[in-house]
């Protein structure tokens, strides 16, 4: 009895970083996380998670089996063991998961996205949002119905140049915009895929997924998919998005009623890819500013986005920012202007609003008319006739043929 009494009056040390005493973040204070998908963006996440206290990574997911290793023993290197599967429903069932990164292709993003919001997971979602409007629209309904938080992948909002040159734009110091220019890449042209067996680390039909069925070929599940319309409407969309997205932050009107569209696009004339690679798209707001939306190499400005007033213009792109006059980007935003959401790390500023619970700097449907717009400049090009979008309705005015474009069907037993 007194050796028992002796043993419970011995102090229980609790060490400093389990309490977060250290500067560190408590283990249970922390966000458990799940990344799906790892292709290319999917360790760039885990790489940014890593960097930051309040995350604790705990899941990852892949249908590629020899690449979900890979990363799973990298981390485990490095002292964390992590959960594996290729199935993200798993992740989605997982009560122990706080919030889930999808960087799957874009004809998963809607289902994923659904799912988690459905599980009460919050999401930060890689852009485009969506494969197409109607999946978009559905996204933005669930995270509202079940109160989560999504951050979209468009980062280039976390970005001071970004968002400088916007509130430049939308506070009138360049005065009167008189056209806003955007030109992105347009990604690797391919001609042909060839057949081939499937691998087998890769369980091909969860990685078509709502995609229709179509023989496996080689080279497929990586980086080429952007370039096929069962996966991705291409790089108009894919990395359109991100400019796009900063074209209507510092021009607000565009979405300020009915929009105007017209354009061409080049395609290739034979092979598997049947994206765009190539467009000159014009977009004129029902104010009447107009927008040009090129390809890179399509215009004398080059890649970026450019807002153009009467006083003066500015251009920026991640690599730096420029305008006609140096002294404009060094002016000074009055308290009384318009200050546009500060965020200065894309992927903090999502963990810090699962706990806040406000609306990060790029929510759902910020990215839903940004991706909305690619895909509209996608069709206006395939339709090769003026069309017009109703913002309100999401659809196009009296024109049930491009009407058409705005949904796909989806393979069974997947659907949204």
């Amino acid at each position: 009895m007194k050796q028992a009494a002796a043993t419970v009056s011995l102090p229980y040390l609790v060490p400093a970083s389990a309490l977060g005493l250290d500067g560190n973040i408590a283990p249970s204070e922390r966000i458990t996380t799940a990344v799906i998908g790892m292709g290319s963006r999917g360790p760039n996440h885990m790489s940014m998670l890593s960097a930051l206290k309040q995350a604790q990574i705990t899941a990852i997911c892949e249908v590629r089996g020899d690449a979900l290793l890979q990363r799973r023993d990298q981390y485990k290197e490095q002292g964390l063991d992590l959960k594996i599967t290729k199935d993200f429903r798993e992740i989605m069932a997982d009560p122990s998961i706080d919030a889930v990164t999808i960087t799957a292709p874009e004809n998963w993003h809607a289902i994923m996205t659904i799912e988690a919001a459905k599980n009460g997971k919050d999401i930060y979602c890689e852009k485009a949002l969506s494969l197409t409007v109607a999946e978009g629209r559905a996204m933005c309904d669930a995270v509202r119905r079940y109160g989560r938080v999504l951050q979209a992948g468009t980062q280039q909002r976390s970005d001071t140049r970004f968002r400088r040159a916007c509130e430049l734009a939308v506070n009138g110091y360049l005065g009167d915009l008189q056209k806003v220019y955007i030109s992105c890449p347009s990604g690797r042209r391919i001609l042909k895929l060839e057949p081939g067996e499937v691998p087998a680390d890769i369980d091909y039909d969860l990685w078509l997924g709502p995609a229709p069925f179509k023989p496996y070929r080689k080279n497929l599940c990586s980086y080429n998919w952007y370039f096929l319309r069962d996966y991705c409407a291409g790089w108009i969309q894919s990395w359109g998005v991100h400019h796009l997205d900063i074209g209507l932050w510092g021009a607000p009107e565009f979405l300020e009623g009915p929009i105007e569209v017209e354009g061409e696009a080049e395609f290739e004339p034979e092979g598997d890819a049947d994206v765009s690679f190539g467009w000159n798209v014009r977009i004129k707001a029902k104010s009447g500013l107009p927008m040009e939306f090129y390809h890179d190499g399509g215009h004398e400005y080059g890649h970026g986005v450019r807002f153009i007033g009467d006083k003066g213009w500015v251009h920026v792109t991640r690599d730096g920012i420029n305008a006609s006059d140096p002294a404009i980007v060094q002016t000074i935003i009055r308290p009384s202007d318009k200050h546009l959401y500060l965020s200065k790390n894309h992927m903090e500023n999502f963990l810090d609003c699962i706990k806040s619970r406000r609306d990060p700097v790029a929510p759902v449907e910020v990215c839903h008319a940004a991706t909305t717009l690619s895909l509209v400049a996608d069709i206006a090009t395939r339709m090769g006739r003026k069309l017009k979008w109703d913002w309100a309705k999401e659809q196009f005015v009296d024109d049930d043929y491009a009407n058409c474009m705005l949904s796909r069907t989806m393979r069974s037993p997947w659907n949204i």
